[in-house]
Parts: structure tokens; C-alpha cells; sequence
């Protein structure tokens, strides 16, 4: 292919191969910037700011699925929480409190403890310091046996449950802190049974339970007293109010039927009246005469 060629005013003659090497050596092929359609000039983006805004976005991520995460677990902790509610935030009894100022009052009284049963003076004396701890240590037993039930019927199940994860690690603690707690006071009652009359450690708790099962009959049995109390109470009242809605209804029929027969009387006085004075009235002769 035949070069063109270009005339120069001076007369000296220009091949197009030599403007462009011109060009190339005077500006420069590198410092050209490439040229879009429409010859804009095309500009790149440094790679480390795509990296920056995908590290930015991954961030995001992260931080809406912990964010979700830990919402669900709130929400499995508020689930099991309402489901068992106070299941497990046990209190000890009043009694134990009550044992304790009792056993505070005998030694000020200069009883001591451990000196073992002293059956003699305990029979002539009903206010003996000995006694009276026993009473109240049998008391505080009895009182204890809904707590120790409670956690002998909950153990398996929440055992069960934490071995196959379908319960909150909240609600495991709450388990494990009552049960610890119920198991330091049985303990307790145990050593105080053994200070009081060595041995006794091993029938307090049945005794407790014997105790325990005879006052809660006794307590079913006057509710259920009571309860049939109220429940005769109550048909005596609605037999009663039967009775006087009869006896009203039966007045208030009676009442009618005498103001019906006074109404019937009146209306027969009125009808007489009126056929008496319409006979007796009569009309003159001549009187349409003219």
C-alpha cells in the first residue's frame, strides 16, 4: 500500500509514517489517555477501593446476622423463661428463720447444743430448750417437703431436657441454683437432727414426710368441709329465693285475679247504669211535632 505524502510550504515532501513516529517520539504513547466513543477519556477505578467497600459490606453482614442471632437466643431464653415462669425461683421457708432464733433464744438461755436427749428433764419440763428445738426443727422439716418434692419430680425431665438441648442455659442455672439450695438444706437439717439426738439424721425426713402427708389430708379434708359448707349454704339461699319467687308470683296472680273481678264488677255497675237510664229517660210525644 503507497504511502501519501505530504507537501511542505518550503517544498520538502511528508510521509504519514513519519507525522506519526513524529508524534510518538514529541508526546508520547504512554502519555495519551485512552479515549472512549465520543473520544471522552476513560478513567479506572484503583481495585482497593472495590476491595475496601466489599470488605465493608461483608462487615455488614456479619454484624446483622450476629445481631439476629442473638435476638433468637433472647427470644429462646423469653420463650422457656415464660414457659416454666417461677418454677425454679424458690424460697426457703419462714420456719427455717424461725428454728434459728428459737436455737439463738435457748443458748442465751444457757442451753447447749449437743449435750444429746435428756429425756427425764424434758418430760417434767414441756418448755424445756430441748423440746422446743426439736418442735421447731420438725416443723422447719415439714415445711421443706414441697420444696424437696419439687425438685425430686423437676430432676429427670430437666435433665432430659439439657442433655438434648431444649432448654435455655438461663433456666439450666435457675434448675441447678434450687436444686443446690435444696439439697444444702436438707443437708442442714440433718446435722442439726444429729446435734440434737445423735442418729435421728436417718428418720427426720421420714418422719417430715409422715407428718407432711397427715396435715395436708387434714387441710384437704377441711377445705373439702368447707367448700360443701358453702356449696349447702348456697342451695339453702337458692331454695330460699325459689320459695319467695313463688310465694311473690302466687300474691302477684292473686292481686290480678282481684283486680280483674273489681275491674268485671265495675263494668257490669257501669252497663246497669246506663240500661236504667236509658229506659227510664224515655222521649216526650209531640216532640218532633211541628
Amino acid at each position: 500500500m503507497a504511502e501519501e505524502a505530504t507537501i511542505n510550504p518550503d517544498g520538502s515532501t511528508t510521509f504519514e509514517s513519519q507525522q506519526e513516529e513524529f508524534f510518538d517520539e514529541k508526546m508520547g504513547n504512554d502519555d495519551v489517555p485512552p479515549l472512549g466513543e465520543g473520544g471522552e477519556e476513560v478513567t479506572t477505578t484503583d481495585p482497593a477501593v472495590f476491595l475496601l467497600i466489599a470488605l465493608a459490606l461483608l462487615a455488614v453482614v456479619v454484624i446483622i446476622i450476629k445481631k439476629r442471632r442473638s435476638q433468637a437466643e433472647a427470644a429462646d431464653d423469653d420463650f422457656f423463661s415464660n414457659l416454666d415462669g417461677e418454677k425454679f425461683n424458690l424460697r426457703l421457708p419462714e420456719e427455717v428463720d424461725n428454728y434459728y432464733a428459737v436455737k439463738a433464744k435457748c443458748e442465751e438461755n444457757g442451753y447447749v447444743p449437743g449435750q444429746g436427749l435428756q429425756a427425764e428433764a424434758v418430760a417434767k419440763n414441756p418448755n424445756h430448750p430441748h423440746r422446743l428445738l426439736a418442735q421447731a426443727l420438725m416443723k422447719r422439716a415439714i415445711a421443706d417437703i414441697p420444696l424437696v418434692q419439687h425438685i425430686q419430680k423437676e430432676a429427670p425431665s430437666m435433665n432430659r431436657l439439657y442433655s438434648q438441648s431444649m432448654c435455655s442455659v438461663k433456666q439450666w442455672r435457675n434448675y441447678q441454683a434450687a436444686e443446690a439450695m435444696v439439697s444444702a438444706e436438707v443437708d442442714e437439717v440433718r446435722a442439726e437432727a444429729d446435734e440434737l439426738e445423735p442418729g435421728w439424721s436417718q428418720l427426720i425426713w421420714r418422719q417430715a414426710m409422715q407428718y407432711h402427708g397427715m396435715l395436708k389430708a387434714r387441710h384437704e379434708q377441711e377445705q373439702a368441709m368447707v367448700k360443701k359448707a358453702k356449696e349447702e349454704a348456697l342451695a339453702k339461699a337458692a331454695e330460699a329465693q325459689k320459695k319467695q319467687n313463688a310465694e311473690a308470683e302466687a300474691k302477684a296472680k292473686v292481686l290480678a285475679a282481684e283486680k280483674a273481678a273489681q275491674d268485671l264488677l265495675k263494668e257490669e255497675e257501669r252497663k246497669k247504669e246506663s240500661a236504667s237510664a236509658f229506659a227510664g229517660g224515655g222521649i216526650k210525644k209531640g216532640f218532633l211535632d211541628g
